[in-house]
């Protein structure tokens, strides 16, 4: 399956997903740019107001655990603090590889949904506490009210 093809079907399974939570949004297309800041200025938003979503390797005290990391666009990922939350001692990005076989995306193109067993999703409240709105990495409007 090509690069497009899997990151269609994920697009898919979350509009799908949306669509049955009765969740109001709206879907805006776009070129993959994987800046956060060129998808911020693609949407008309804050950079603040967008989510990246990093998929992580948790390790160390027992603990083996891929993590997807969800925090606003406009943050750094603090993965000392990642890795204390999940109970491990330390973290570090997943590798293309990993990204690729847990999200079924690429880098740049990772929704903050995970669909796969063994990816943790672990969000910043941060980001739902800023704005009313937040637009996912997928160019789906999500409310966070939900």
């Amino acid at each position: 399956m090509t690069e497009m093809a899997k990151g269609s079907v994920t697009h898919q399974r979350l509009i799908a997903l949306l669509s049955q939570k009765v969740l109001t949004f709206r879907v805006v297309t776009h070129e993959a740019v994987g800046k956060c800041e060129a998808v911020s200025e693609i949407r008309g938003t804050a950079l603040g107001q967008g989510a990246k979503a990093l998929v992580c390797k948790v390790k160390g005290n027992g603990v083996n655990q891929h993590v997807l990391a969800i925090l606003a666009a406009d943050q750094q990922a603090d993965l000392s603090q990642l890795a204390s939350h999940i109970g491990g001692l330390r973290a570090s990005l997943a590798s293309p590889a990993e990204v690729d076989e847990l999200t079924g995306c690429v880098f740049g193109a990772i929704p903050p949904f995970s669909f796969h067993p063994k990816l943790k999703l672990v969000a910043d409240p941060l980001l739902f506490e800023r704005f009313d709105e937040t637009p996912s990495m997928q160019a789906c409007w999500i409310n966070p009210l939900f």
